[in-house]
């Protein structure tokens, strides 16, 4: 039985990695690449992440400095999610509809 070997993320580029040990950069993205479901898993949790920043208020800006990520990359996960039918009302905005109703 054999396992398969645990993975970490890379903290230097292939690049660095290639020079280094004197290979190319694509054998070492081959030899340490992280485990496409593990990227999955982290990326859908990274997406739910930045639609809850967005509900709970907070500007693309604000959710990219918050995750460490680009705001490109907050704008492009909000579009997905309005495109696949995600609720993106946001948190003060459902209660003050409420509140409205109810005056």
């Amino acid at each position: 039985m054999t396992q398969e070997p645990v993975r970490e993320r890379r903290t230097v580029t292939a690049r660095e990695l290639a020079g280094r040990f004197a290979v190319s950069p694509r054998t070492v993205r081959r030899m340490v690449a992280e485990e496409r479901a593990a990227y999955e898993d982290r990326s859908r949790q990274r997406r739910d992440q930045i639609v809850e920043l967005h509900r709970q208020g907070l500007k693309g800006f604000e959710i990219a400095r918050e995750l460490s990520v680009s705001a490109g990359l907050v704008s492009i996960r909000l579009k997905e999610a309005r495109a696949a039918g995600i609720d993106l009302t946001r948190y003060a905005a459902a209660g003050e509809t409420r509140e409205q109703g109810h005056a």
